[in-house]
């Protein structure tokens, strides 16, 4: 897939949003686009009028996008997906796991997270410089938090991540994707057979312990298969980009690595800033509505570009600039409303550890390439770096 085809709301300039995107904000209406699959959508950028839609599941459906018929092995690929869920049955799900992911919860994984950075530094710092900072830390950090959370196989990272990787990347075949989710779903259901055998102390188990009368096979391979790869693709990148963001910003690196109290506003800025999730699942009009003052009608898909919306200057002074030390502005990096997302407590606890640990590990990091031959990834549903050779 070519710039050219990729859609207007995944298209970035490094770590922003594509001027044209931006400049949608200022326009009368919401500009006509086309998504991955070719269907005309309406683009909504500003920050007010994203946080509208995606706080009112009364007016826009969460299920946006038609149904495909069910595949060959019988999983519903929207089986137990809260992301492609309105309530009631979002509700539904979302109540069965919201335990584990309290802010309570979370603080009892942070040793187990510490010891996973520090394990992965090691092991970075071991063969000596240079490495590559996605594949040595910030990819297989999350990927082994979110597999012991969900008790999946460590041995089996490699496998899950590039079927992740795959079926997230629109530059491949729609028939490529729909086959890498068949495997997907094909491992997980193995894993939610086997945790049904023998339910053990992970997510899985205590799913199947607590909830296993409501809650059916097709559903605990949906819910396995959300959290494994939204646990793991949205962290690492945010931990790839924003090493490279502060790297490129030596005082406020200084401040995250050297300021315990500038870590949790360093990260919510980060998130802002980066805003690594284009778009989530786009919207369907229920009805003939207005948003911001300007007229939707019913049946019209809307793309919220969540970057854009937090980069609208009417959150904060100097939006397009990053600044750990400004007060913290508000973002939808997580979405908003019933949607928000269920991993968030998790996700900032783990960069709360990683980013400070890597940068006292190693006070010379730098990056081992000039910045224009970074190589962002393009077309994936989640924006990162395919790679960060770094040094020290």
């Amino acid at each position: 897939m070519s710039t050219t085809t990729i859609p207007r709301h995944m298209q970035r300039d490094r770590f922003a949003p594509v001027p044209e995107t931006q400049a949608a904000r200022d326009e009368d209406d919401f500009p006509t686009i086309r998504t991955a699959i070719g269907t005309a959508a309406r683009l909504v950028t500003r920050y007010a009028d994203v946080r509208e839609v995606l706080g009112d599941a009364e007016r826009f459906s969460n299920e946006g996008l038609p149904r495909r018929p069910t595949p060959e092995d019988g999983v519903d690929p929207r089986a137990g997906n809260l992301l492609a869920t309105d309530p009631p049955e979002h509700t539904r799900l979302r109540r069965l796991l919201t335990g584990e992911f309290t802010v309570k919860r979370i603080r009892c994984l942070e040793p187990r997270i510490t010891e996973i950075v520090d394990d992965h530094l090691d092991a970075m710092a071991a063969p000596g410089p240079p490495a590559d900072l996605v594949g040595a830390f910030a990819l297989p950090v999350p990927s082994l938090v979110i597999c012991e959370l969900l008790g999946v196989p460590y041995a089996d990272r490699e496998e899950f991540q590039g079927r992740a990787t795959r079926q997230i990347d629109l530059s491949l075949p729609l028939e490529e994707r729909g086959r890498v989710a068949a495997e997907s779903r094909a491992y997980m259901g193995e894993l939610v057979d086997r945790a049904w055998s023998a339910p053990g102390d992970d997510m899985l188990g205590m799913l199947i312990r607590e909830h296993g009368d409501d809650l059916s096979r097709s559903e605990l391979i949906g819910i396995a298969s959300l959290l494994l790869i939204a646990g793991h693709e949205t962290t690492a990148n945010m931990l790839g980009l924003g090493t490279l963001a502060l790297l490129r910003a030596p005082d406020q690196l200084a401040l995250v690595r050297d300021e315990p109290g500038a870590v949790a506003p360093a990260i919510e800025e980060l998130l802002r800033y980066l805003s690594v999730v284009h778009s989530g699942i786009p919207r369907l009009a229920r009805h003939d509505t207005t948003v911001g003052g300007r007229p939707v009608r019913a049946g019209e898909l809307l793309v919220l570009s969540l970057p854009a919306a937090n980069r609208d200057p009417v959150t904060t002074d100097h939006p397009d600039v990053l600044d750990v030390t400004r007060a913290i502005a508000p973002h939808v990096a997580f979405g908003h409303g019933v949607h928000h997302c269920l991993g968030a407590p998790l996700a900032r606890a783990e960069m709360a550890v990683a980013f400070p640990a890597l940068l006292r590990r190693f006070p010379g990091l730098a990056p081992g390439i000039p910045f224009d031959e970074v190589e962002f990834r393009s077309a994936t549903v989640v924006h990162g770096l395919r790679a960060l050779p770094v040094t020290w």
